[in-house]
């Protein structure tokens, strides 16, 4: 299982970035998202956009993290502008079980020495919505964006406008 931990959700102020590292995280391959919060509306959103898109993506919230953290059975991945050159890490981290953390506030001090590695997409502040998109890029070899998920809405690649085809299907999701 490849896995994102979001943690320090703040209702008010991160609900649309949030939503945004759950569905790059869904787009780029991850098979799950955990949200340390509670957060009924986008646990609800992003179900939708798995009903109406497909695949298999969950999202689970109000988790509490330390424990999931401690029986994670796998790596460990914490991405942070103070980790790891992106470059320098991924080749040496496993591809099964990974459990990547990403943080909306800043982080308990304690993740950098219970994660497995602490990886640097790049050295500046930026997006975690981009940190979850370049980390899960490169760890997938570009597989995750390459993989066809079957839905009720398709999406056909072409040069210019818009395809969508609609089977008028629902898919079912996990819960």
């Amino acid at each position: 299982m490849l896995a994102i931990l979001r943690l320090g959700h703040r209702i008010g102020r991160d609900k649309r970035v949030t939503t945004h590292v759950a569905l790059t995280a869904r787009a780029f391959g991850a098979d799950k998202i955990f949200l340390s919060s509670k957060d009924a509306g986008l646990v609800r959103s992003v179900r939708s956009v798995v009903a109406r898109f497909g695949g298999d993506f969950e999202i689970e919230d109000g988790v509490d993290w330390k424990k999931l953290v401690r029986a994670w059975q796998g790596t460990v991945v914490h991405l942070t502008m103070y980790g790891l050159p992106i470059g320098e890490a991924v080749p040496n981290i496993p591809k099964g079980g990974v459990l990547v953390v990403v943080g909306a506030e800043k982080v308990p001090p304690e993740i950098y020495e219970m994660a497995d590695f602490n990886v640097a997409v790049g050295n500046q502040p930026h997006s975690e919505v981009a940190a979850v998109a370049v980390f899960l890029d490169r760890l997938l070899g570009g597989e995750g964006v390459r993989r066809v998920v079957k839905g009720r809405l398709t999406i056909i690649p072409s040069e210019r406008g818009k395809t969508v085809v609609d089977s008028g299907e629902y898919a079912s999701s996990r819960r």
